[in-house]
C-alpha cells in the first residue's frame, strides 16, 4: 500500500498533467506545408531500376509473366 502511494507520487512528478483534452494547434495544415516545402525528386537508383527492368524485358520477354507475378 505504501509502495503504491510512492509509485503514484513518482508518476505524478514524471508525467506532466494534461491541460485540456484538445490539441493546442491543428497538425494537418503543418503537415501539408511540410509536404509542399520538400522538392519531389526521384533518386537515381529508382531510375536505374527502371532502366534495368526495361532492358531485362527487351532481352528476355518470356520472363515478363514472372516479373508481373512479383508485382
Amino acid at each position: 500500500m505504501e509502495n503504491d502511494k510512492e509509485f503514484g507520487a513518482m508518476l505524478r512528478q514524471a508525467i506532466p498533467p494534461v491541460e485540456s483534452g484538445e490539441l493546442q494547434r491543428e497538425l494537418w495544415p503543418a503537415l501539408l506545408r511540410r509536404l509542399d516545402e520538400r522538392p519531389r525528386r526521384v533518386p537515381w537508383f529508382d531510375w536505374a531500376l527502371v532502366a534495368l527492368v526495361a532492358i531485362w524485358a527487351l532481352l528476355s520477354p518470356q520472363l515478363l509473366p514472372f516479373l508481373l507475378y512479383q508485382l
